[in-house]
């Protein structure tokens, strides 16, 4: 089975309202997500070979539902990482990704206004921007688990962490806010707008 290795993101260093120290950390907890899916290949391929793949073997089912979580984290980490720079490309309202906010919410405005209400919700997931690639149309979601409620098919455009581990010790708990408005200020559009299926 494939082995994934950690990607790096040299631009991450030096962003605005987003420490250094907790974006290390942050790499971290995603090297661990690539670390596990690993080994959770691994295993699997391990009951695979020795006839114990079955959905009757708990130790299969356990592993494969896992799976799901660990993979989906260090692909959403990927995707959060790659469209954050400290000197961000801001958005071309002319361009396709400002025109499908502009088909889909009206104006970009209220594109940034819904996205950032899901963002500002209780509870920790994932605040995300995705396109329907039959549409082409973008619609904004809220992500509880790594592996769970993404919209089956569409692709990610924009990826916003909301775990608290994304802005604490920078912020206390409560100040999710303020790590939003950073979030913003480091947002790189232009990466986001190269993930649109054109």
């Amino acid at each position: 089975m494939k082995r994934y290795e950690p990607k790096q993101f040299p631009r991450l260093k030096g962003l605005s309202g987003i420490s250094d120290g907790l974006l290390q950390d942050h790499l971290k907890l995603y090297e661990g997500y690539v670390k596990n899916t690993n080994e959770l290949n691994g295993q699997l391929e391990g009951l695979l070979k020795e006839g114990k793949a079955k959905g009757t073997n708990p130790a299969f089912a356990e592993m494969t539902r896992r799976l799901g979580f660990e993979y989906c984290g260090m692909i959403l980490h990927e995707l959060y990482f790659s469209n954050l720079a400290p000197e961000p490309d801001p958005l071309n309202k002319a361009g396709p990704l400002g025109i499908a906010m502009v088909q889909a919410f009206g104006t970009v405005d209220a594109w940034l206004e819904d996205f950032k209400a899901i963002a500002a919700m209780r509870g920790v997931g994932w605040a995300i921007c995705y396109q329907n690639p039959e549409t082409r149309s973008i619609s904004n979601h809220w992500i509880d688990m790594h592996n769970d409620g993404h919209p089956p098919g569409f692709k990610p455009i924009v990826v916003m962490d909301c775990w608290e581990h994304a802005w604490v010790p920078d912020y206390k708990v409560t100040e999710r806010a303020k790590y939003i408005d950073a979030y913003f200020k480091n947002l790189d559009y232009r990466a986001c707008e190269a993930r649109l299926i054109k």
